[in-house]
């Protein structure tokens, strides 16, 4: 867990005179660590109505770092203290270690009206990796170099008090299990280190206005809702104890006038300059306040922005409007955010022509369902078309949450394990997600995410990064392959409803003997493998038998024999 680190205390309750000042900034003399959360209070005498739209105010930290970077950040409203004084706050992470130096500056109406003196603060090396950042296909990578692969799922809200499904709603008669604190530390324990969680009118409601469907989260008047912004602050917190990482989805917030927001129609919110101009101080608010978490790994704009398109069928909202958007709003949180977060947006299965062509934007993503074969070959096409990574960012056996899945029970646990072994083996930086995730804790399927994790930490530590595709020669069996640095792996699925005696033939470019061990996913059994035909050009693995719908993984290391 990061060190939380106090620079200045605003001096609440007391009017404290600024003689030729509008801000008052100063620092404790003590030293930091890089990675460390530094929190700034600042102090502001000046007059204002609305401190959350920067057209009316702003205050951002400019920082120059030990190695002469500038930097700017988005400092947050915290409270009014009478009319002429307010409380603010800047949250930064520092990235480097040295000698660092920062001012605080208004903004009023546009125009830069004051800055605060400059202060400074030492910052110590520490071992912590930092921000991740897009580094390949496969891989994402710390600031430090460090490679990172995540090992996700869907867990987008906790509990609702109502659900839409008859079978969700007696699910939920053990609603309050259902929250960040059991889910994600469950998550954490069993292997994952990646999950998506949503914003929207349920959960994390900070700018909607209620009511919110989730007793957590309490009606206010409030430009923000105190209770969502409290309970954000805490998944933060929480996420960074259990080290895990979050593809944040923003959603489009309370954008109606309804909800408090400026626009009537979802193609107003993509069209209107009023709607993007709301938008942007929303997401100056996010990076302010929550930007400096190093669990957050993504910043996710739309879900499925292709259901919001052809909301009305009749008469869909042009693609041009929504590419225009996201090219809008991709450039502008690039440069509020000074620790340059991945950005991604995702569709449910209509591709928007140029969306996956935004400068910008640097993960594409779609989410599958009933089509966990194409997994693949999905990520593969993507991939070459579009030469950026590609995130499966939900999938699923099925959809539809009018069903019973207990009807097919069977087939939803056979789903959930193919799909993130068929991502495991493609060039993805994250593991498909699955969704359903109470569904799945009710089967006990969490555990499972250990043989996962166990595979991909192996690959990563063997090759550091690096993955070279095989093709696996196989009859009648789902066969991957990949090699990291000198070991091979290979990931086999038997979709038959019989058991079914194989060969293998395992491509390798050395002559040399390999140690083989096989895995079973379920049980975390790892055995080695006896009879191995050692060609010049192949590895054949002989009589193997596989159960019907069974799945192994080799392991293939180099002997020293």
């Amino acid at each position: 867990m990061k060190n939380k680190i106090l620079l200045l205390v605003c001096l609440l309750g007391m009017n404290v005179p600024m003689i030729g000042q509008t801000i008052k900034s100063s620092i404790h003399p003590i030293q930091y660590k890089q990675y460390d959360k530094v929190e700034i209070d600042i102090e502001l005498v000046q007059k204002f109505n609305n401190p959350y739209v920067q057209e009316e105010i702003a205050l951002d930290m400019l920082i120059t770092t030990p190695s002469q970077k500038e930097q700017i950040l988005p400092c947050y409203f915290v409270s009014k203290k009478s009319n002429n004084l307010s409380c603010w706050k800047a949250r930064y992470t520092p990235q480097e270690s040295g000698i660092y130096q920062y001012k605080i500056q208004l903004i009023k109406g546009g125009i830069k009206k004051d800055t605060s003196k400059v202060e400074r603060f030492e910052v110590n090396k520490s071992a912590e990796p930092g921000f991740l950042h897009t580094k390949s296909n496969w891989i994402l990578a710390f600031d430090n170099g460090q490679p990172f692969r995540g090992i996700g799922e869907n867990i987008c809200w906790e509990s609702r008090d109502n659900d839409d499904s008859k079978f969700f709603k007696k699910l939920h008669e053990k609603s309050e299990r259902y929250n960040y604190d059991y889910l994600l530390t469950e998550f954490a324990k069993n292997g994952g280190n990646f999950f998506r969680t949503w914003i929207c009118s349920w959960n994390l409601p900070i700018d909607y206005e209620g009511p919110f469907n989730n007793s957590r989260y309490t009606k206010s008047d409030e430009f923000y809702n105190p209770d969502a912004l409290a309970r954000m602050d805490y998944l933060i917190e929480l996420s960074e104890e259990l080290n895990l990482y979050i593809m944040l989805t923003l959603g489009q917030g309370g954008y109606l006038i309804k909800e408090r927001g400026v626009v009537d129609t979802a193609e107003d919110f993509f069209v209107d300059k009023q709607a993007r101009a709301w938008y942007k101080n929303r997401l100056r608010y996010i990076v302010a306040r929550w930007g400096y978490s190093t669990s957050i790994a993504m910043w996710e704009f739309i879900n499925e922005v292709d259901n919001i398109q052809f909301r009305n069928s009749n008469n869909p909202i042009d693609s041009k409007f929504i590419v225009d958007w996201h090219d809008e709003m991709s450039t502008y949180i690039k440069q509020i955010d000074p620790y340059c977060h991945i950005v991604t947006t995702s569709i449910s299965h209509r591709d928007i022509e140029g969306l996956n062509s935004i400068a910008n934007m640097d993960i594409n993503q779609k989410h599958i369902y009933n089509k966990t074969s194409s997994i693949p070959t999905e990520i593969e096409r993507y991939v070459q078309e579009f030469g950026k990574p590609y995130i499966i960012g939900e999938f699923g056996r099925e959809w539809d949450w009018s069903k019973n899945f207990d009807d097919f029970s069977h087939e939803m646990d056979i789903d959930f394990k193919r799909g993130l072994w068929y991502g495991l083996f493609s060039p993805t930086p994250v593991t498909p997600m699955s969704w359903w995730w109470e569904y799945f804790d009710t089967r006990g399927m969490t555990p499972y995410f250990r043989a996962v994790r166990k595979i991909s930490d192996r690959m990563l530590a063997v090759g550091n990064g690096s993955f070279e595709p095989l093709s696996i020669e196989v009859e009648n069996v789902d066969a991957f392959g990949v090699k990291c640095g000198k070991e091979i792996f290979v990931y086999l699925f038997n979709p038959e409803h019989s058991t079914l005696v194989i060969d293998v033939n395992i491509p390798i470019t050395e002559h040399q003997k390999y140690k083989v061990q096989a895995m079973d996913p379920t049980m975390l059994v790892v055995k080695d493998i006896l009879g191995i035909d050692n060609t010049s050009s192949f590895i054949t693995l002989k009589g193997i038998t596989l159960g019907a719908e069974k799945e192994v993984v080799y392991i293939l290391t180099p002997s020293l024999e």
